[in-house]
């Protein structure tokens, strides 16, 4: 154990000291927000101070709920720096076909088009930024532009009637910027973000955003660097794969072949649940009624790419707008995964320790009041931010904050951040006898204390931007929260938990749970930690986050690969005694996890993680593939899995009937797998085609995504969805009667195993 403690230290240490100097590294090489955007001839164009407020602007009215910024955000708008990119680059050629040939530039001969665009680079790539004056100086011709394409935003983010198709094919409500000056604030931003995807670095030859997106007219193509380092991903992957294998061969030969000896009876059975334990029932309910809400949500985003105002023509957009609906699918997807994880613990640590500490359930009681607070409220601030109703400081405290997964106002993030410190107090005040005690589940008991600690102490990074942060350092601390929050240690605490459950049931030995447990979480975090920098390739970032992020998160997908045996060993664990069949499902469940382990964050995962692949792939629809497969598939499975538990544990004297339970969880399984499979996941290759040959700018644009089959594709996805939707109903029903009596056998007497 010494030795698996020392190397997790080490590992941590290391990767977070990799994580911190690149995160200093950002703030020195970010695409720096000029004091003003001059013309050569003295003119201003516009202000940094409205570039800032615009980015305050494109956040109110939803941010990356709304098309995206250098690729992360939502996918039926276009991405604007992107958009804006091209439609500039595109104006100023038409400009000068007009001007030389009287023709438009499509119309050129080739020759023609290759002086032009020649012409163009030399007019687009160098950077023109000077750090002294503060001033970024354009061309006269570039500032022209500027104006013409401020006019097509100006009349797509207000009323103009002759976009209105336009706003339906982005599900973009009309007058969704209705002030003249918000609007002239936001198109300040958009073309900000668009710079610094075209210029150079300053002293290099690729420009801030690692020449992302690709655009053919300044040659904007994938660097060196980027191919080179996604080969090496490709072979440490295959290295990783081989070593861990290796590894499993050898420790699998040195462990003993003896029989297991498993409890003739339910050791839960003389469990008897204290007074906090039955407190946690509540959040259960509340869990059963987010994921339900949550996933019709799911449905009216998904219809809005094919009806962009409404849904089977209610004109829903009028109280629901687009960025509402998504944002409120995205957050409630953390919300009651996350309750589900909490709840957990909360249940399983008096469990652990035997320890009902004073007052634990008023704690929890006041906990769960401060949790619908925090839900209530923020959904109720970022439906005022969208729908006009707060100005920039009192839409980031309590609106929309425009951040992916952390769209809640900073009043609301305070206020989580604040419960799950109380729920961390809770957990260890419970735990703490135990703790202190020289026993062999005391390794384990300390690596989820320090699994639980994570969980409030890696929601802090969300705390880290203000206002007016420069979007290079918002993302950089947005993934901390996303990536090591999320992805990263609710995946170690849940792991913890399952073994925990299975140690406390007699199915697995302390020291061996603690030793996969120590050895898991060391390999998971080898890659992870660093890994985070691969959704930061072409955010302002570095090459060397570029080489980091590539290399680590290939070896993200190591551990992943043998996630089969895991699956193995859980399903062999259920049929190991009759009792056990008790806890078929939350078991199947726990299998299922691992089962979109290695498909949605493995398969799916480094399908869109090298360079390469992420260079024409970021923001189109093979991105929700893995998001649904992964956050759905592996966290969303694991939080049910972990709730039907501890209900089975506070209804532990009662036969459940399962029937529904079962058809639950296969039509949740069955419905994912085809809403990947037959719709999201052709969409996006799709896509990725139509990205490599004419321009990230088109695979993202309404002229290709209304057409005929790419509709038809999303029309599919009625297919899955129906099915997984009904799935969730089935097993919000299922858990409505345990509470009612119509889940439970009325003669549960020979429950004798």
């Amino acid at each position: 154990m010494k030795k698996l403690w020392i190397t997790l230290s080490a590992v941590i240490i290391l990767s977070f000291a990799v994580l911190i100097y690149y995160g200093g590294e950002i703030y020195q090489k970010m695409p720096p927000i000029p004091d003003r955007v001059v013309t050569k001839d003295g003119k201003v164009i516009t202000t940094g101070n409205d570039i800032r407020n615009g980015q305050n602007v494109w956040q109110a009215m939803g941010g990356q709920e709304v098309g995206s910024i250098w690729g992360h955000g939502a996918y039926v708008a276009p991405d604007w720096s992107a958009d804006w990119l091209h439609r500039e680059l595109t104006w100023i050629l038409d400009r000068w076909g007009n001007e030389k040939y009287s023709k438009p530039y499509d119309t050129l001969t080739e020759e023609q088009k290759a002086e032009l665009k020649a012409r163009l680079k030399q007019e687009i790539r160098p950077n023109t930024y000077d750090p002294k004056s503060g001033d970024l100086v354009i061309s006269a011709i570039r500032g022209e532009a500027y104006t013409a394409i401020s006019q097509h935003y100006t009349g797509l983010f207000g009323s103009d009637p002759s976009l209105k198709t336009l706003r339906d094919h982005y599900a973009i409500p009309a007058n969704t910027v209705h002030d003249p000056q918000k609007i002239k604030e936001m198109n300040a931003f958009f073309f900000w973000s668009a710079w610094a995807t075209a210029t150079n670095r300053p002293g290099d030859d690729i420009t801030y955003s690692n020449n992302w997106p690709s655009e053919s007219l300044i040659d904007n193509v994938p660097t060196g660097e980027t191919i080179v380092w996604s080969v090496i991903s490709f072979v440490l992957l295959l290295a990783g794969v081989g070593a861990l294998a290796w590894y499993f061969a050898v420790q699998r030969r040195k462990e003993s072949h003896e029989t297991e000896h498993y409890p003739e009876k339910d050791p839960l059975l003389a469990l008897t649940p204290t007074p906090s334990m039955k407190a946690t029932l509540k959040f259960f309910w509340v869990v059963a009624a987010l994921v339900v809400v949550q996933v019709g949500l799911g449905a009216i985003t998904a219809h809005f790419a094919v009806e962009g105002s409404g849904f089977y023509g209610i004109p829903i957009s009028e109280i629901l707008p687009y960025s509402v609906a998504r944002t409120w699918h995205t957050q409630l997807a953390i919300f009651w995964i996350a309750t589900a994880w909490l709840a957990t613990g909360l249940f399983v640590a008096p469990a652990v320790s035997g320890y009902e500490p004073k007052y634990q359930r008023a704690g929890i009681n006041f906990l769960f009041i401060a949790l619908l607070i925090i839900v209530v409220g923020s959904m109720a601030g970022q439906w005022l931010a969208v729908n006009h109703k707060l100005e920039y400081v009192t839409n980031f405290w309590f609106g929309h904050q425009g951040y992916e997964y952390v769209d809640l106002g900073r009043f609301w993030q305070l206020f989580l951040t604040v419960g799950l410190f109380l729920w961390l107090f809770l957990m260890g005040r419970s735990i703490w006898p135990a703790l202190r005690k020289a026993s062999e589940n005391r390794n384990l008991l300390i690596l989820f204390f320090i699994s639980s600690a994570a969980i409030p102490l890696f929601y802090v990074p969300g705390l880290m931007w203000d206002q007016h942060t420069n979007l290079a350092m918002a993302e950089y601390w947005r993934w901390w929260v996303v990536h090591l929050w999320v992805e990263g240690f609710f995946e170690v605490f849940a792991t913890v938990v399952i073994a925990f459950l299975f140690t406390r049931m007699g199915l697995l030995q302390a020291r061996t749970a603690t030793a996969s447990v120590l050895f898991s979480t060391i390999i998971f975090l080898s890659g992870g930690i660093i890994g985070t920098f691969h959704h930061l390739y072409f955010s302002g970032t570095p090459v060397g986050v570029m080489a980091f992020g590539a290399t680590f998160s290939a070896l993200e997908v190591v551990p992943l690969v043998l996630i089969g045996f895991e699956a193995y060993e859980n399903l062999t664990l259920s049929r190991s005694k009759p009792w056990v069949k008790g806890y078929k499902w939350p078991i199947y469940y726990f299998v299922a996890v691992a089962f979109w382990n290695l498909v949605g964050a493995g398969l799916f995962g480094f399908l869109i993680n090298p360079p390469i692949a992420l260079y024409y792939m970021q923001g189109l629809n093979t991105t929700p593939v893995h998001g649904h497969a992964a956050l759905f598939g592996v966290y969303g499975m694991l939080g049910i899995g972990l709730m039907l538990f501890c209900l089975k544990g506070l209804t532990n004297h009662r036969i459940w009937k399962t029937r529904l339970l079962s058809f639950s969880f296969w039509a949740i399984n069955i419905g994912l797998a085809l809403m990947l499979l037959i719709s999201l996941l052709p969409i996006g290759l799709i896509q990725t085609l139509a990205s490599v040959e004419h321009g990230y700018w088109y695979a993202r644009s309404a002229e290709f995504l209304q057409q005929r089959p790419i509709q038809t594709f999303h029309w599919l996805r009625i297919v899955g969805d129906t099915i997984f939707a009904v799935g969730i109903v089935a097993l919000g029903w299922f858990i409505l009667g345990l509470k009612t009596g119509w889940s439970l056998e009325k003669d549960y007497h020979h429950y004798k195993h």
